[in-house]
């Protein structure tokens, strides 16, 4: 039985409340997980490899059906892959994030204005004809940001958008998406294992075997982390 995705009209731009999903009967990977993300918050979700949290993710942009539990998004929501390889579609910077906006059959000078908006938030607008085999992994996720701005998304959901990306280019992307989501009221839940990430967000969540077994202050939890590898080194 899949649970049902609808539209919050609570104070949570993302609440998750009892979800279950498995591969198969010895294969669970997430038991009666629940979280809630405030709107206009940007949250951090953490947790070891095998811990469910890319798995918790595509459940909630709906690429996956779970067995059972309640999702509540506020809509509409933006998804950005690890790889944007994965969801750049088009030639260019201006066409790709363009693309996303076809279905809502917007005039011409309405989706010029939506993509020019986008890209200025990234600060993209000055390479909207740079094709995108040219930009580096750093711009190439903004450019996957930008498409979710032009569709006036209010969720973002990103799946370690820094796994790619040198250093220096991980914390300048976390930056901007703490900045855009301060700035434009958006609601973000960004799957993470750097801890320095975690300098950037209000709150976190810490995913061990399928359920959340701590939440709140990532500056707590940072510290209970940073404990537990002295502890195993």
């Amino acid at each position: 039985m899949s649970a049902p995705v609808i539209e919050s009209s609570s104070l949570a731009g993302i609440a998750v409340e009892d979800l279950c999903f498995n591969w198969s009967d010895d294969r669970v990977v997430l038991q009666a997980c629940s979280l809630s993300v405030p709107k206009g918050e940007f949250w951090m979700l953490l947790g070891t490899n095998g811990s469910g949290k890319s798995t918790l993710l595509k459940l909630l942009a709906g690429l996956l059906s779970p067995q059972s539990g309640r999702v509540q998004l506020s809509q509409p929501l933006g998804f950005v892959f690890q790889n944007p390889d994965h969801q750049l579609v088009m030639p260019t910077v201006g066409a790709d994030v363009a693309f996303g906006l076809v279905e809502e059959n917007l005039p011409l000078t309405q989706v010029h204005h939506r993509v020019k908006e986008a890209l200025t938030a990234v600060n993209l607008w000055h390479l909207q004809r740079r094709p995108i085999y040219a930009l580096s992994g750093g711009q190439k996720q903004r450019v996957a940001i930008a498409g979710a701005i032009a569709r006036h998304c209010e969720v973002l959901l990103l799946d370690e958008p820094t796994a790619l990306l040198d250093p220096d280019s991980q914390l300048d992307l976390v930056a901007q998406v703490q900045q855009l989501v301060k700035s434009r009221g958006l609601t973000a839940l960004w799957v993470t294992h750097r801890l320095d990430e975690l300098n950037y967000c209000d709150g976190a969540f810490l995913l061990e075997r399928g359920h959340v077994v701590d939440r709140g202050d990532p500056q707590r939890l940072k510290q209970r982390l940073q404990g537990q590898v002295g502890e195993n080194p």
